[in-house]
């Protein structure tokens, strides 16, 4: 059994340890309300434009480079990861279904590469050296000038060829206890369907566009993929912290259940090393008595 003073020390450690935690549970709540207020003040402004995209979309006669659909023969991913960890099991469950999204594909004979943004993803995904590019060190003070420069080069590269798809993974903000890895198509754009929902809902989709619908669609396209690049990296933001918080909340109560078992370890040691005491000196006694 470990001496009185070691395991003192020990209690001592874990409770600077959980105030530790329980400072950090405190920031990441304060910096959680921020970043939902901001994922949320963006929610109304990227459903108005995905349902003007439905109606131009619906009705597009042109071609777009962004729409083009080839033979999918490389593929490429869009990790977005947090920059910081210490909040549980949020970026492994991302990089384990790109994992398996990047097995999925490589089983079908498809090459795949990864545009990572955030440290964590960059970090895994350079041992295996398929990262084509990294943004790190931006997640948390990104500007939508960062979602517009992920988006161009994505954008270029499949124009160029080097990329026939485009997935988006990233962790999708439910709750506070709620972050979900998730899987969204990027590229090619796929027309979006709501115009017919609308219409059935007796509202009219048949509007006059100047200039012409084919001229609006060349200039949404590439907002349309900022809008999709800066919503997730806002549920990446409000999901990290949601999750640090819990992971903070966990390591707290962890801590102090470790220092009740300690002071419990403690206490019986204190009374085995009282009994003994006692019993040396009772026998001292009954041994000057013979």
């Amino acid at each position: 059994m470990a001496s009185l003073k070691e395991i003192s020390t020990k209690i001592a450690g874990v409770k600077k340890t959980s105030q530790i935690t329980k400072a950090m549970n405190m920031v990441s709540a304060s910096k959680l309300r921020g970043a939902q207020l901001k994922m949320e003040n963006f929610h109304p402004y990227a459903e108005k434009f995905n349902a003007t995209m439905a109606n131009l979309s619906s009705g597009a006669t042109g071609e777009y480079p962004l729409m083009e659909v080839r033979d999918v023969k490389t593929v490429e991913i869009l990790v977005v990861t947090s920059d910081r960890g210490l909040c549980g099991s949020f970026n492994s469950n991302i990089i384990r279904m790109a994992e398996k999204l990047a097995a999925k594909y490589e089983a079908e004979g498809k090459k795949v590469s990864f545009v990572c943004v955030g440290k964590k993803g960059s970090n895994y995904f350079r041992k295996r050296g398929l990262v084509r590019t990294a943004y790190r060190d931006i997640m948390g003070t990104f500007q939508m000038f960062n979602a517009r420069q992920i988006a161009q080069d994505i954008a270029a590269n499949f124009e160029a060829g080097e990329a026939d798809e485009v997935k988006v993974i990233y962790g999708h903000f439910r709750s506070v206890a709620r972050q979900i890895p998730t899987t969204i198509h990027l590229l090619p754009v796929k027309p979006i369907e709501g115009a017919e929902g609308a219409a059935a809902a007796g509202q009219s989709s048949d509007y006059i566009y100047e200039p012409s619908s084919d001229q609006i669609m060349e200039v949404l396209l590439p907002l349309y993929m900022n809008v999709m690049v800066f919503n997730s990296m806002l549920h990446i933001g409000a999901s990290e912290h949601a999750a640090r918080m819990t992971a903070m909340d966990n390591a707290t109560n962890a801590c102090n259940d470790i220092v009740k078992d300690l002071t419990m370890i403690f206490n019986k040691a204190r009374q085995a090393a009282i009994t003994g005491d006692l019993m040396d000196i009772v026998g001292g006694a009954e041994a000057l008595k013979g």
